[in-house]
């Protein structure tokens, strides 16, 4: 005989409200292997890094204010900079590349301009 599992109504609701699985009774640490495979999987490692505490603190409360932890949002910030900087290195790099490239075409009696065929 086959027995039929309650549904908790409105769970769905409840757990979006945090209403349930929100109280710290019921959290546990994961265990050291599983934390390692989720870092693992997520391409996270974990580093020691000296930051003042005026910055911390400016960060966990921007960090309260969005809802998020500001260990995350750091880690967002930083993911952000990196980013951008990237970008803008390769970007000068970029420019820097066609300017050589300008000044070379110039330098040999060169010009930039295309070549007409003869009629």
């Amino acid at each position: 005989m086959m027995t039929k599992e309650k549904k908790i109504l409105g769970t769905e609701q409840a757990w979006d409200s945090r209403t349930l699985g929100c109280d710290i009774k019921y959290a546990k640490r994961a265990k050291s292997e599983l934390a390692l495979n989720i870092d693992e999987s997520l391409g996270l490692q974990m580093i020691s890094i000296r930051l003042n505490q005026e910055l911390i603190a400016a960060f966990k409360v921007i960090g309260e204010h969005h809802g998020v932890g500001y260990q995350p949002l750091m880690r967002d910030a930083l993911q952000r900079f990196a980013t951008a900087e990237l970008k803008s290195i390769v970007s000068s790099g970029l420019a820097s590349q066609k300017k050589k490239s300008i000044a070379q075409t110039k330098s040999v009696g060169g010009s930039s301009r295309p070549i007409k065929k003869a009629a």
